[in-house]
């Protein structure tokens, strides 16, 4: 047994000799936070892999200002992901081609299908980065799913007798009525909703009308699924009526009146405060602060996602199994990475069986046990380890935004991920959540959604749109579009009801002579096209 001392910490190979520890750097291009000591579970991974990588994330900056000064620099970090700056990198060459290496790293290969490996395959051949979520391993295990819905605190539906939400009006009555009847909570007044602008996470601002209408989440469009072409959400009816509602919530006071200049630290501050009961996005955007709830009992503050549509006749689609990867982002190796093959070696072992276990559950014994059967659990200390952000902090190590399969793990019998192992969730809910739950006749959260529907086979759209070039017509007219959006929704929701109309005009005038609608449609069904014809091949 050899060991070798690295800043401090002293790592441990079984292979009786020195082994240096391979320090890559990372950096990926979405908002998080640095943490620049090794934890207890990155120095187990370094003494299994031989290797670890710094990881950073985007701060104060948009993905485009921080890729175009590495670009103007001409310095990479080892690893990056550059979400939706990727195009930049791949068009100034900072990014290797991976395939001719990818079958030399079997954990790595076998991660995607060979369809999956072509999808990523640009134009010019070659292969730059691979997606870091979306990739399942038998079932999908999920208990709560982790895409976006309309969310409402658990002690709103208890108060009003646990009754059927469906439709838009159904629930801001349902918010306001609770915040008449209960103005504050510990002294502090409650919020009725929240809504997130901050940089790219404004999606939770800008496109629930396509789930009100009942659209999947295609993320950029809406699709008709009879004649398989794409539509702009942004000028449809039921986008007219979910601003209008919010106009009026934010008139009566409902919606806070901080929400459009909330940092997302800050939102996320605000929601694990317990207060906020109802606002749209992402499940795992909002995981910490539900977590953070429960750490702390209040449990009948966290939150279930609601199916809202326009109307009773709308049936809502939340639910939906994504067909295609996220093909627009992902992590890649740049060209100032001096050891190529030992990154691609760090994501292969990464990807295996041993690694996947220490990655989600930790280390047996001190973050899990394992019963007769083969079953792993927690005890109640050890998940109340893991619901403490200090103590995750100072342990784990998951390397999120490095590939990682969703759904099982190799053994075919536990979860990769403890929050969804089959044949525990139910039974170690608190008695709390078991009656939400009892009310509505469910076992977990996600049929709050309805039953999974099966995605067509473009599903979701919005993987494509990412790696857009700037300088085409489409991309300009993406780019157009964000920006309309993200000036003139926040008007809209202030403006008075007398207001309103005239601020909608104007908020469509703006859209219609800016943003070239036919070039970003065109584009769009060009891929509907392209997938398709990929998925009837695989027949």
């Amino acid at each position: 047994m050899a060991a070798v001392l690295l800043g401090g910490a002293c790592l441990f190979f079984p292979s009786g000799r020195k082994q240096e520890v391979k320090r890559f750097t990372a950096f990926m291009a979405v908002p998080g936070e640095n943490h620049v000591e090794d934890t207890r579970i990155k120095e187990e991974i370094s003494r299994r892999t031989g290797a670890s990588a710094q990881v950073e994330f985007l701060g104060g900056q948009t993905p485009e200002e921080k890729i175009e000064a590495m670009i103007q620099t001409g310095n990479y970090p080892d690893f990056i992901n550059g979400a939706d700056a990727s195009s930049l990198l791949i068009g100034a060459g900072a990014l290797i081609p991976l395939e001719d290496y990818l079958e030399d790293y079997p954990a790595l290969y076998q991660y995607l299908t060979p369809r999956q490996w072509e999808s990523l395959r640009k134009e010019d051949g070659h292969i730059y980065y691979i997606p870091p979520f979306g990739v399942f391993q038998g079932q999908n295990t999920q208990t709560m799913l982790s895409g976006e819905s309309f969310w409402i605190q658990k002690r709103v539906l208890e108060w009003a007798g646990f009754p059927v939400v469906k439709t838009l009006d159904e629930y801001f009555d349902l918010i306001t009525s609770y915040l008449q009847a209960n103005p504050q909570s510990d002294g502090k007044p409650n919020i009725g909703f929240e809504i997130l602008c901050d940089d790219w996470r404004y999606f939770c601002l800008e496109n629930p009308a396509m789930f009100l209408a009942g659209y999947p989440n295609e993320g950029c469009a809406i699709v008709d699924p009879e004649t398989q072409e794409a539509a702009v959400y942004d000028t449809i009816p039921e986008a007219k009526q979910y601003y209008k509602k919010l106009s009026q919530m934010y008139s009566q006071g409902v919606i806070d009146p901080e929400t459009f200049t909330l940092s997302y630290s800050q939102y996320i501050d605000k929601i694990s405060a317990g207060n906020v009961l109802g606002f749209v996005d992402q499940y795992w955007q909002i995981l910490d602060a539900q977590n953070s709830l429960y750490v702390y009992g209040r449990e009948d503050r966290t939150y279930v996602p609601l199916a809202i549509t326009a109307n009773e006749e709308i049936e809502g689609k939340y639910n939906c199994s994504e067909t295609n990867l996220n093909i627009g982002a992902g992590l890649g190796i740049s060209v100032d990475c001096e050891d190529v093959e030992g990154a691609l070696q760090f994501l292969n072992d990464l990807l295996t069986p041993e690694l996947m276990v220490l990655r989600y559950w930790g280390e047996k014994g001190i973050d899990y046990e394992v019963d007769d059967a083969g079953l792993y659990y927690r005890t109640e200390e050890q998940r109340m380890n893991w619901a403490n952000g200090d103590y995750m902090k100072a342990n784990c190590c998951d390397y999120t935004y490095f590939p990682a399969y969703e759904g099982m793990l190799a053994d075919g019998i536990n979860a990769s991920r403890p929050a969804e192992q089959p044949g525990e969730y139910y039974e170690k809910l608190s008695p709390y959540d078991k009656k939400v739950l009892d009310a509505y006749g469910f076992q977990t959260w996600k049929e709050f959604l309805g039953e999974e529907l099966e995605g067509s086979a473009w599903f979701p759209l919005y993987s494509c749109v990412a790696d857009w070039p700037l300088d085409s017509d489409y991309g300009r007219a993406k780019a157009e579009m964000e920006r309309i959006k993200r000036l003139w929704l926040p008007k809209v929701i202030m403006s008075s009801e007398e207001e309103f109309e005239k601020s909608w005009s104007d908020y469509m005038q703006e859209y219609a002579e800016n943003v070239d609608v036919e070039a970003y449609i065109k584009q769009l069904n060009l891929e509907i096209k392209k997938r398709v014809e990929a998925a009837q091949e695989q027949e």
